[in-house]
C-alpha cells in the first residue's frame, strides 16, 4: 500500500502530550501534516501548537481521555467534520505501573487494563468502520516489548501490552484487501517522562530523538510491526520460544532485592 500523504486527510495522536508521542507530532506537524493532537493535559497541547506555528503543518488541540468512548466518538467527529477525514492514526496513550507479587493490586492492574487496552480499543471501535467505508486508512497501535513475555513486577503492564498485541494479530487479516493497514508498534526502553521513573536498569535504553526518528521511517512502510531499538527486540523475541524453565531460570535473576522485613520487637 502507498504510505499515507497529507494530501489524504489529517493525522490524529493519542497519548501526544509527551515522550514518542509528542515527538512523532511534532515530526508529523514538520512534514507537513495537520496533526490533531490528543492527551489530557490541554496545557501541554497549547504548548505543541504554539511550537508548530512555523511548521509546514499544524497541531491542533483535541483534548481527550481516551477510556471514555462517548469522548473518543465525539473527538473523531469533530476531527472529520472540522479537518477533513483521519488518514493516519497512531493510538499511543498508556502508561506504567510497576506490580509485585508482595504487593499485588487487582486495582491497579484494572487501571492498566483500563488505560492501556480500552483506551486502544474504543478509538478503533470508532475509526475502523470509518476507514473500511472509506477504503483507505492506517493506524498504529502502541503497544511494547514487555507483551512478549511474562516478566518480574510487570504483571500488570505486561498483560497489558500483550493484550494489545493479541488484538491486532487478531484483526490484521480480517483488514486484508480493505484497504485499511494495522501497524503494531513494540518499543524498548525509550527515555521518556515515563521510563525516567524506573528505578531499575534498563538495557539498550533509546533516546527519544532516536526512537521518533525509527518510529517515522518504518511508519510508512507496510510491514506489521514496528519495533526499536531492534536488537533489544530480538532478545525480548527469543524469549518468546524458551521453555518455561529456562525462562524462569533468566527472569528469577530479574526479580528485584527486597530488604528483610524488619523483626518485631519483644516488649
Amino acid at each position: 500500500m502507498v504510505a499515507p500523504h497529507p494530501s489524504q486527510g489529517v493525522a490524529w495522536i493519542t497519548g501526544a502530550s509527551s515522550g514518542i508521542g509528542r515527538g512523532l507530532a511534532m515530526q508529523l506537524a514538520s512534514e507537513g501534516w495537520q496533526v490533531c493532537a490528543s492527551a489530557r493535559r490541554q496545557g501541554e497541547l497549547d504548548k505543541m501548537a504554539e511550537e508548530a506555528r512555523e511548521m509546514a503543518g499544524a497541531v491542533i488541540p483535541v483534548p481527550l481521555d481516551v477510556t471514555d468512548v462517548a469522548g473518543v466518538r465525539a473527538a473523531v467527529d469533530r476531527i472529520e467534520r472540522e479537518h477533513g477525514p483521519i488518514a493516519l492514526t497512531v493510538l499511543n496513550a498508556g502508561t506504567h505501573q510497576p506490580i509485585s507479587a508482595w504487593d499485588f493490586d487487582a486495582g491497579a492492574v484494572q487501571k492498566l487494563l483500563t488505560l492501556n487496552v480500552m483506551g486502544q480499543a474504543y478509538p478503533l471501535e470508532v475509526l475502523l468502520p470509518r476507514m473500511i467505508a472509506r477504503g483507505a486508512g492506517r493506524i498504529a497501535v502502541v503497544a511494547s516489548v514487555a507483551g512478549y513475555r511474562g516478566l518480574p513486577t510487570a504483571a500488570g503492564y505486561g498483560a497489558s501490552k500483550a493484550g494489545v498485541i493479541n488484538m491486532c494479530e487478531s484483526l490484521r487479516p480480517e483488514l486484508s484487501g480493505t484497504g485499511v493497514t494495522l501497524q503494531l508498534v513494540n518499543p524498548g526502553f525509550v527515555r521518556t517522562p515515563l521510563t525516567d521513573k524506573n528505578a531499575f536498569n534498563m538495557p539498550m535504553l533509546m533516546e527519544l530523538e532516536d526512537a521518533v526518528a525509527s518510529f517515522r521511517r518504518q511508519l510508512d512502510r507496510d510491514k506489521f510491526e514496528i519495533v526499536f531499538p531492534w536488537r533489544f527486540a530480538m532478545i525480548m523475541k527469543l524469549l518468546r520460544i524458551l521453555p518455561y524453565g529456562l525462562l524462569f531460570k533468566l527472569t528469577t535473576r530479574m526479580v528485584p532485592k527486597r530488604e528483610p522485613a524488619a523483626k518485631e520487637t519483644a516488649r
